[in-house]
Order: C-alpha cells, then sequence, then structure tokens
C-alpha cells in the first residue's frame, strides 16, 4: 500500500470521527441549553472529508434530522471525496 493512500485513509479516518464527535457535543450542548457549535462549522469540516461522520451524527444522536441542508452538504461533500479518491486511486497505480 502507497504512503500516500495510508496518510488519505489516517486523515478521513481521523475528520470523520471529529466531525462525529462534534455533532455529539453539538446535540448534548442543545439539551442543556448551551452555547452550540455554528452549522457553518460543521459544514466545513463536512467540505473537508467528515461527511461520513456527519452523517453517522446525525442518526446517531438524532441530531439535525429535519435540516435537509446537512443531508445535501453531506452527500456533496462525500460525492466530491468519493471522486478524488478515485483519481488519486487512478494516479497512484
Amino acid at each position: 500500500m502507497n504512503i500516500i493512500f495510508k496518510i488519505y485513509i489516517i486523515y478521513y479516518s481521523l475528520i470523520n470521527i471529529v466531525l462525529f464527535i462534534m455533532m455529539g457535543f453539538d446535540k448534548y450542548f442543545a439539551i442543556k441549553r448551551k452555547r452550540r457549535i455554528r452549522e457553518l462549522n460543521l459544514f466545513i469540516i463536512s467540505i473537508f472529508g467528515g461527511c461520513i461522520g456527519g452523517l453517522l451524527g446525525m442518526k446517531v444522536f438524532n441530531h439535525k434530522i429535519r435540516k435537509y441542508l446537512f443531508y445535501l452538504i453531506y452527500i456533496f461533500s462525500f460525492i466530491l471525496h468519493f471522486i478524488l479518491l478515485y483519481f488519486i486511486i487512478i494516479l497512484l497505480k
């Protein structure tokens, strides 16, 4: 396995874990009526590759499930990064 591919896997694992945890904290803050994590921050982490963690966080924490913009951004980000992964695999061959 190429070093670039290993770095790619580690990066996406970490960024998805980060967004998953952020979704959990935001749900907790919503329940406790504390200061929330800005939606823009959640979107930015998703665009950088955390879309799977965001979708899992929505389902596990039952959070932001009525906001279709989250689905749209997370799915768009997933498609974007899937295409990026495809081209990286092609370039590494």
